[in-house]
């Protein structure tokens, strides 16, 4: 008897538990949809800013701090840090996980700044060497303003992992809340105060990103301070779970470096073979950055809002069922975040493609963004919808394989569709596509990704109730 309730009250708090995470989804959502409507309504402000070849030069610029965001803030540090922090917190307490934080903080700072400065180095060296015509020198300039954003921009996601390890989810997406509401103050008052010219603006909102980040870092640190994370920064001695987060990121680091490179490369295609005075052969229109942007930001809302909310919930769970062991719950929440998924993707991708033109010439047709600038990023936008369900499931797979920490085939299989990627959109955009051609190029990638994941998945951890999966794509279609 007292062992029948023993099982009993263990699956209560297993359910409690599963509920409690799942639950926190609900908080998530809500402030990550309060931070893009505002990164919207930033949007809104900036996107039509300056003459097209500028605001090619800014976004174009702004793809490389993101691209160390996602490589060190979001990709392979934060596969590799999660479930090992979790584990290191189940087994071995609080104080043991405040000292692994500590140690990845001091290393992962030690390597931002190394970056940073060679990053700086190559910069000036390319402009004293070769600056070329003004517009190359312009993407130069504001690459170099805008790159320590990705010092703080990585920090912030570290210190926001380890704070959703712990259950606690609120203040990682009120930071972006922080830096839309500075980056709309400045782009409405201040950069036209400061500066005449459409460059100078830009270089102002390139300043006041970096600045707003050192502020976002603030704001982490005093949060783990107040949930007893805190501690200084530490590179040496360096700990047993830092050199096991280590060996998980090294089999990363080379493929998620190569797909993250694929991202950026394919917004230099765009910005390369734009028409110019000297080049008036080529076949993309200028603005074609910004509109392939203003495309990116819209499919990404849902995603923002409710893909990554679920993945961000759901990782931990995965990672804490991982480490116990237990196959029987790693698969049901596994299946629950799908159907999820399945339920939100599908009237998001529809919902866009039919409203694609009215929705970005109400947010976006004003000053420098042109009726046809809407036709064009309308055009991508859906084309990028095609793949939305595709998109909600690639982020649950993903942090599947990653609390297994079985991390080398999926991010292979990445920078395979990566290169791939690459390869359709440098000959579709010389297609009748054109531009439509980025958006359609990552659909087609996506969708193939899920299939070849769901698949490996299946044949490692055995049923994942394929035929609820099923039902919950015909009902949602209905």
């Amino acid at each position: 008897m007292s062992h029948n309730l023993f099982i009993l009250n263990d699956q209560v708090d297993k359910k409690a538990e599963r509920e409690r995470f799942f639950g926190a989804t609900k908080v998530v959502s809500s402030l990550t949809f309060l931070s893009r409507l505002l990164g919207l309504l930033r949007d809104v402000v900036i996107v039509p800013l300056g003459s097209p070849l500028v605001a090619d030069a800014f976004w174009t610029a702004f793809a490389i701090p993101n691209m160390f965001r996602r490589l060190f803030g979001e990709g392979a540090l934060s596969a590799a840090f999660v479930p090992v922090f979790t584990e290191s917190f189940e087994r071995s307490g609080l104080d043991r996980a405040r000292k692994v934080l500590a140690n990845v903080a001091g290393l992962l700072a030690l390597i931002l700044m190394a970056i940073f400065v060679l990053g700086e180095v190559v910069l000036l060296l390319i402009w004293l060497s070769s600056p070329g015509t003004w517009s190359r020198t312009l993407l130069i300039q504001l690459t170099a303003v805008m790159l320590p954003f990705m010092i703080t921009i990585c920090l912030l996601a570290l210190g926001s992992a380890a704070l959703n390890c712990l259950g606690h989810f609120v203040y990682p997406p009120l930071a972006p809340i922080l830096l839309n509401i500075m980056l709309i103050i400045t782009a409405l008052w201040l950069a036209p105060m400061l500066a005449r010219s459409d460059e100078g603006q830009f270089f102002i909102i390139g300043v006041a990103l970096v600045l707003t980040g050192v502020l976002q870092v603030a704001g982490i640190v005093w949060l783990l301070g107040k949930f007893r994370l805190l501690t200084m920064p530490r590179i040496s001695p360096i700990l047993p779970e830092v050199r096991r987060i280590a060996r998980l990121m090294l089999p990363m680091v080379i493929p998620m470096s190569a797909m993250q490179i694929g991202t950026v490369a394919s917004r230099f295609i765009a910005w390369g073979f734009t028409r110019t005075v000297e080049h008036p052969d080529f076949p993309l229109e200028p603005g074609v950055v910004r509109c392939i942007y203003a495309a990116s930001r819209l499919y990404n809302f849902p995603l923002g809002i409710l893909a990554i909310s679920i993945a961000t919930v759901v990782f931990p769970l995965f990672s804490r069922y991982a480490a116990r062991g237990s196959e029987e719950d790693f698969r049901r929440a596994l299946n629950r975040a799908l159907r999820l998924g399945i339920f939100l993707g599908i009237p998001s991708g529809v919902g866009l493609i039919v409203l694609a033109k009215p929705v970005i010439s109400l947010i976006f047709q004003r000053r420098n963004f042109t009726p046809f600038d809407t036709s064009r990023a309308a055009f991508i936008l859906q084309m990028y919808c095609v793949g939305m369900v595709a998109y909600f499931c690639n982020h649950i797979l993903l942090r599947a394989f990653f609390a297994r920490k079985e991390t080398r085939l999926p991010l292979i299989l990445a920078v395979v569709l990566s290169g791939l990627n690459l390869v359709l959109i440098f000959f579709g955009i010389f297609t009748p596509l054109r531009a439509g051609v980025f958006g359609a190029a990552l659909s087609f990638t996506s969708t193939v990704n899920t299939c070849i994941l769901l698949y490996v998945l299946k044949r490692r951890i055995g049923t994942i109730g394929g035929r609820a999966i099923l039902m919950s794509i015909v009902r949602t279609a209905i």
